[in-house]
């Protein structure tokens, strides 16, 4: 989840009988949706000895302080470890991995039953998932044609908040609500929910 820190465990298997070292250069970049890098967040080297049939277990720890400030909208981070065979005439194997970040989610509560020509109130839920507070927080909700901004306050670390909303709907018939928050630190967490408007 986006905001929190990363944990990856690359494993290595030795099939063979034979002892083995294994050096493994590994790097993370924050990267584009096209798999374009950005900026290289995390690189670190280390080796394995590997006895007959035997499997090791690499674990790799990428902090948000690490990728918090670097992260695209895309909220993509490519990982890349480079296994190579010492001694063994530079066998070499590259392991990829791309992580996209997931939002912290966006709750949209509303009443059971909704009716055409009656006022509505829904409770959307928002939250800050960052190990730090946000500012300059916008929830722009999109209803019927027409987009509403709202301008809300600073929200502290890990903190979720929570505002009432009230509209009329004037027809029945699904009716798509959209919700999209935004602060000083991301953009575009969204949300949307279709609802059932009865006839009056």
């Amino acid at each position: 989840v986006f905001g929190k820190d990363i944990t990856l465990l690359l494993v290595l298997n030795n099939l063979s009988s034979d002892r083995k070292t294994v050096k493994v250069d590994m790097s993370a970049s924050t990267v584009l949706y096209t798999r374009r890098p950005v900026t290289e967040i995390l690189k670190a080297t280390t080796s394995v000895d590997l006895g007959s049939k035997q499997g090791k277990h690499i674990r790799l720890k990428i902090p948000y302080s690490y990728y918090g400030k670097y992260l695209t909208t895309d909220k993509r981070i490519q990982v890349t470890a480079l296994c190579e065979v010492l001694h063994r005439h530079g066998l070499k194997l590259l392991v990829e991995k791309t992580i996209i970040l997931e939002d912290a989610n966006i709750i949209i509560k509303m009443p059971r039953r909704v009716v055409v020509n009656k006022a509505v109130t829904l409770e959307i839920s928002y939250a800050n998932p960052l190990p730090e507070p946000v500012s300059r927080c916008v929830l722009l909700v999109t209803l019927m044609n027409q987009q509403v901004k709202i301008h809300l306050a600073r929200l502290a670390p890990r903190e979720r908040s929570k505002i009432n909303f009230e509209f009329t709907p004037r027809k029945p018939g699904p009716l798509q609500l959209q919700v999209d928050f935004s602060c000083d630190k991301f953009s575009h967490v969204k949300g949307f929910v279709t609802i059932a408007v009865a006839p009056a």
